[in-house]
């Protein structure tokens, strides 16, 4: 079974903002949409604002009026539901409720051809479940699309426990065919984006909890250092506290309480308070005529370090050590002038076993690390080196605008202000955040790494499609295996193992396939 041939016309149920760009991407691939609604004036209302949708595309040269008039022409209103009886797809995208989903169903068994794929636009809701009790459950696969559906580029095909594999193929091919950029998944709760999405929520409620820094100020972090297209805060008040809220509890409670999915206090208190974001005016930002931008924490200006110098390890050339990331930032600092005098580690102390002077930066007797997931008061206390600074994971350390910096709390202020200079000398607006272990994007692309590789090792999707689907489903600006690539596996997991003794909390356990990764030195991408 391959994509449905045009031929065969799609079936679309439910003509609400899914629905409707459902039918105009299938339209627009060259596919006869019937688009059916238990309000029929509901579906006149979707044809006719799809219709200006492609008019504007028009206006704007992204398509020829030829196209736009034919694509208009495919969408026709089905009546009733007997209308679609000779679809070769149908796709569900109704009321998010399993019992309406499951009537729907039955109905359509008993009206399409056998042959005919019946797709389900659910989010969160088994498909499993859904397919139970029909009498050819093999026919019904996900088919999840995300919000807008013409401009979002990811479909999430999820197969169910009873699923055909060459019915997946087919919504796969035919998701492709429409221009999508399908992936693969397994029928589990929150698919690939909504559950491996949860940790740039969750760690952001925990750094907010821990007063790590105030809403705006992470956000800016996350953006202007970690490469996200927005902030956890500035993205929950776009979805709506409430929505965002719900899908937590539903992924936690589908869990059976894993403290990998716990919700925030913080964010019912949101709910409570009727705070949802953009939709009222209010969320952790105001919005309005009148809103004012909230300021976004900086450290003053402070004079550049006469001296500065790099330890890396005895007979390790310097543009390898400490892995790409550390590198990274060296670079940054050469390139506007600055030089680093280079300092290798004795031998004898290599040899002696772990430890943690290099790599690292030193300047007015301060030492500099990326975070491991310790605090640096923690990494302060065992270094013996109360002068301890650690700086936040960076997307792209040569392009960053912002970095993120935190200080031991017995680090003096005046080897404190000279890291600071050193930074602000480079060309980054330097944030410090409270003394929190793992910092900010490190601790968020650590669990996003984990939630992915949890996802990989369970047979969920594979290693490819669960960065697809980040990339696609949520924007995000790398994959995160990918990322967990870069950074260094053996890093990743060392941080992850850190926040675990820091928190003493199940919910940042390893999963065994990065264990895996680390202990044979593979990668997720060659």
């Amino acid at each position: 079974m391959t994509a449905l041939n045009t031929g065969r016309s799609v079936a679309v149920i439910g003509s609400g903002a899914m629905g409707a760009g459902i039918a105009q991407v299938a339209a627009v691939a060259g596919y006869t949409v019937r688009l059916y609604d238990t309000r029929p004036e509901a579906v006149a209302k979707a044809i006719a604002g799809i219709a200006s949708a492609l008019e504007k595309l028009v206006a704007k040269e992204r398509i020829n009026a030829i196209d736009c008039a034919s694509a208009v022409a495919r969408l026709q209103a089905a009546v009733t539901l007997a209308d679609v009886a000779d679809a070769g797809m149908v796709v569900e995208a109704i009321v998010e409720n399993l019992e309406a989903k499951r009537a729907l169903f039955a109905q359509l068994e008993a009206i399409v051809a056998e042959d005919c794929i019946l797709a389900t636009n659910t989010s969160s809701i088994s498909v499993t479940a859904i397919a139970a009790g029909l009498r050819l459950p093999g026919r019904v696969a996900g088919m999840h699309f995300f919000n807008p559906v013409p401009l979002m580029a990811l479909c999430e095909v999820v197969s169910g426990l009873a699923t055909d594999g060459a019915v997946a193929q087919a919504v796969y091919d035919t998701a492709a065919a429409w221009g999508k950029n399908p992936v693969h998944a397994k029928s589990t709760p929150g698919f690939i984006v909504n559950r491996v999405a949860r940790p740039f929520y969750a760690e952001g409620w925990r750094l907010l909890n821990e007063q790590a820094a105030d809403a705006a100020t992470i956000d800016a972090v996350m953006r202007e250092a970690g490469g996200f297209r927005m902030g956890p805060f500035e993205l929950m008040d776009l979805i709506g506290h409430d929505v965002n809220f719900s899908v937590t509890q539903s992924v936690f409670n589908a869990y059976f309480g894993d403290p990998r999915f716990t919700p925030s206090v913080l964010q019912q208190e949101m709910v409570n308070a009727g705070f949802l974001g953009r939709k009222v005016g209010r969320g952790f930002y105001q919005y309005g005529d009148a809103a004012v931008a909230p300021q976004v924490q900086a450290e003053a200006p402070q004079p550049k370090p006469e001296y500065v110098s790099y330890t890396v390890e005895q007979g390790a050339a310097l543009n390898v050590v400490g892995g790409a990331v550390v590198d990274a930032l060296a670079a940054r600092l050469r390139a506007v002038g600055i030089e680093i005098v280079q300092r290798r580690m004795p031998e004898s102390i290599r040899q002696a076993g772990p430890h943690d002077d290099a790599p690292a930066f030193h300047c007015n007797g301060a030492t500099v690390y990326l975070t491991d997931g310790r605090s640096a008061t923690q990494r302060a206390r065992d270094n013996n080196h109360s002068d301890t600074v650690l700086v936040d994971l960076a997307l792209d350390y040569g392009s960053a605008k912002r970095i993120a910096v935190a200080c031991a709390d017995q680090c003096t202020p005046a080897a404190y202000h000279a890291v600071v200079g050193l930074l602000q000398a480079a060309g980054f607006t330097v944030t410090r955040l409270d003394d929190v272990p793992g910092m900010a994007v490190m601790r968020t692309v650590a669990m996003l790494a984990n939630e992915a590789a949890d996802a990989v090792n369970q047979g969920v999707c594979n290693a490819a499609a669960a960065d697809i689907a980040m990339q696609k489903g949520v924007n995000y600006p790398c994959g995160p295996l990918a990322w967990a690539d870069a950074v260094g596996i053996e890093h990743i997991v060392r941080v992850l193992a850190n926040l675990a003794n820091s928190y003493g909390e199940d919910r940042y356990r390893v999963s065994p396939l990065l264990r895996r990764k680390q202990a044979s030195g593979g990668r997720f991408h060659d």
